[in-house]
């Protein structure tokens, strides 16, 4: 019995954006202080801004007791073991799934290693426009939303896969 390929391969691509956001997390608190001063990149549009939350996305349960560390920890660690076991089964040359996969895998565990270090994620990213701010998110959340984004993208937009046609 032959096994074929997997997309297993693109996990490197996770364990980029996973080093990537931890070195820039590193900069950002190491760079960026006082927490919640903003430092100009392109005015009237992005500033680096530290951050630190505590919830998630939107700071969602950020007001918890603590309780929400775990859950949060959990469902990153479930969530990325679901996604590497589809990476397991999909074929190494299905980029289209891979890549999504590989960016929110590493997304998940990168906001983790926050969240098992310190308890919070940190965050440095404000895009902004006139009055409006988009909350302060990191390289982490990119990971995710663009995963995310792709893998609808693909799947909405995409033909039929290579192995149907013959």
């Amino acid at each position: 019995m032959t096994t074929k390929p997997n997309a297993l391969v693109w996990l490197w691509l996770s364990a980029a954006v996973i080093a990537l956001d931890q070195l820039s997390k590193w900069w950002a608190v190491h760079a960026l202080q006082p927490v919640g001063l903003p430092h100009a990149v392109i005015p009237g549009f992005l500033n680096w801004t530290l951050a630190f939350n505590s919830g998630a996305a939107f700071s969602f349960l950020a007001g918890g007791t603590g309780w929400q560390r775990w859950f949060f920890v959990l469902l990153a660690l479930v969530i990325s073991a679901v996604l590497v076991g589809w990476l397991a089964r999909t074929p190494r040359r299905d980029w289209r799934t891979g890549v999504p996969l590989a960016f929110i895998i590493g997304g998940a565990i990168g906001n983790l290693i926050d969240r098992l270090h310190a308890a919070r994620v940190t965050d440095f990213i404000q895009v902004y426009f006139h009055q409006w701010s988009y909350p302060v998110f990191n390289l982490a959340d990119c990971g995710i939303t663009v995963g995310a984004v792709m893998l609808i993208a693909f799947g909405l937009f995409a033909g039929k896969p290579a192995d149907s046609v013959r």
